[in-house]
């Protein structure tokens, strides 16, 4: 028999009293898995052995499988829908140089994103590891993935389709193969600011923005991309909430989160005092062409001024233009966008030790 391995990811699941959508069954020549911790079904057995025998033939055959071909269980009380995210059985060479079985999922996959500009910094052997951490998820259907005003926790990055970015129907922006959206929940901002919608046969890859910034944070390289994307992401697609934001220079920051609204200021180089009223008392900081000189908050100055109020989530801001003769020549207190990375890093942090 050839030897032969696949990958699937459970879809759809109506009543299944075992699985659950997002789960992965894997499939051999000599063993059949069912997610970690759950009870092997025989019926779900019976019915990936039928599967074996019939792709078996075709193992190791370029294009011999369909990505978005989709299975069912023959079903009991409940029913599954699971799709391939495998195309057969790889394995490389190790130092020694006897054959290594690769995981065939894992290279398939690690052969779609690694051009992205998101993970060009890593290894191969880091790359891989760091996929390990991320779940992939196929998309037969269209509907909203992240949906503007609600908690958003994920990250999302397109291996194949696209995602469109909406506001109130109006598409802001079509994400394609190796773009990611859901980048504000890296920051710490839990509620979206826009919605995303799924096109149909779209595959991503998903992880929760706390783990990301856990696992590759510490990572220069992902730090400047991360801070070059969300300056093009801002420019993009807040126009319409700049000009209204312009207009009346005040607000809640339950509406806007502190690092979103530090970051309109920045893109748009105001000069000006951003004053806010906040649970620990006022504060207050000064922009010099979109750079932050100065800063104040309770007993806090300067950059840890900046770190504490990053993790306030309820007050009111007001923003007036000017700044005195003194404070136009005040050096800055350091480099805008290390700043806020450092601050989101420590209310993370905090947030993980309560």
């Amino acid at each position: 028999m050839k030897n032969f391995s696949a990958l699937f990811t459970i879809i759809e699941e109506k009543n299944c009293p075992l699985y659950r959508a997002g789960e992965e069954l894997h499939l051999s020549d000599k063993t059949i898995g069912c997610p970690r911790d759950k009870e092997v079904c025989l019926i779900l057995v019976r019915d990936m052995t039928q599967i074996l025998f019939q792709m078996l033939p075709n193992a190791g055959k370029v294009g011999a499988a369909d990505d978005f071909q989709v299975y069912n269980c023959s079903g009991c009380t409940g029913l599954i829908k699971f799709q391939l995210d495998s195309k057969g059985n790889q394995a490389g060479k190790g130092k020694d140089g006897t054959d290594v079985q690769i995981d065939p999922a894992m290279q398939i996959l690690y052969d779609q994103v690694s051009s992205s500009e998101l993970f060009q910094s890593f290894s191969e052997k880091e790359l891989l590891q760091i996929l390990t951490h991320f779940r992939v998820i196929d998309f037969v259907q269209e509907g909203l993935i992240i949906k503007k005003g609600e908690l958003n926790l994920n990250l999302y990055m397109v291996v194949a389709g696209e995602l469109i970015v909406e506001d109130e129907g109006v598409s802001l922006a079509v994400l394609k193969k190796g773009e990611i959206c859901g980048e504000m929940s890296y920051l710490g901002a839990d509620v979206a600011v826009s919605s995303v919608r799924v096109r149909k046969h779209t595959k991503v890859l998903a992880i929760e923005g706390s783990d990301f910034g856990e696992i590759m944070g510490e990572s220069t390289a992902v730090q400047n991309y991360m801070a070059k994307l969300l300056a093009r992401r801002l420019r993009k697609t807040n126009a319409a909430r700049t000009r209204d934001f312009e207009s009346c220079m005040s607000g809640r920051i339950d509406q806007i989160a502190p690092a979103e609204l530090l970051q309109i200021f920045h893109m748009h180089q105001k000069t000006g005092v951003l004053s806010l009223d906040l649970p620990d008392g006022e504060a207050r900081i000064s922009f010099r062409e979109g750079c932050i000189i100065n800063a104040r908050y309770g007993k806090h100055a300067s950059q840890e001024a900046i770190f504490s109020l990053l993790a306030e989530k309820k007050g009111v801001y007001r923003f007036t233009t000017g700044l005195s003769a003194s404070e136009m020549k005040a050096a800055e207190i350091g480099d805008f966008m290390m700043l806020l990375m450092e601050g989101v890093k420590r209310v993370d942090e905090e947030h993980g030790e309560e």
